[in-house]
């Protein structure tokens, strides 16, 4: 890391001048001058001082961000396979994410894995063909271009009775499959 180089970009997002920032932290303009291009070090005492005046802490200053994901091409996704149905996980590692969605993919006679109660909300959208979500002891006819929402609190599966295979796009909150 490059502490004069992050000080820099601070000082210049507060809008302050070289000089400005000298002044509140009673250091000169060319120490802030020669701490920007790195050609001094300044003590932990004057660091955080000068990270005062810059509005901000050593440990926020020193916490490194990695770069946050946020497009998913079809390399990043992984697909599962079980008793005549399919999941494509949509977004890598989203079980430690606050939502999972996939892409449940069920064939003609078969069911989604049959889920226990749990905490959340579960959400659906019908991409193609047709069956039933069954919650607890009712069943509710799902086609194409419907959606569905509910709390998870009840035994939950989708079963697909139809001729063609059962396309789904499925969001749980927290992260179940």
């Amino acid at each position: 890391m490059q502490i004069g180089k992050k000080i820099h970009r601070l000082r210049l997002q507060r809008g302050l001048t070289q000089q400005e920032l000298a002044d509140r932290c009673e250091l000169s303009k060319g120490f802030i001058s020669q701490l920007e291009r790195d050609l001094t070090s300044p003590s932990i005492a004057t660091l955080a001082d000068i990270l005062e005046c810059l509005g901000t802490t050593l440990s926020e200053f020193f916490m490194e961000t990695a770069d946050e994901k946020v497009v998913f091409s079809d390399e990043d996704m992984f697909i599962k396979e079980e008793d005549g149905s399919e999941i494509l996980w949509l977004v890598p590692n989203a079980q430690k994410n606050a939502i999972e969605p996939i892409i449940v993919t069920i064939e003609p006679g078969c069911t989604s894995k049959k889920d226990t109660p749990h905490e959340g909300e579960e959400f659906g959208y019908i991409l193609s063909g047709s069956g039933n979500l069954v919650l607890g002891d009712r069943s509710y006819k799902l086609k194409k271009g419907n959606s569905f929402y509910y709390y998870a609190k009840v035994p939950h599966y989708i079963e697909n009775k139809g001729k063609t295979a059962l396309k789904v796009i499925w969001i749980s909150t927290p992260p179940n499959f």
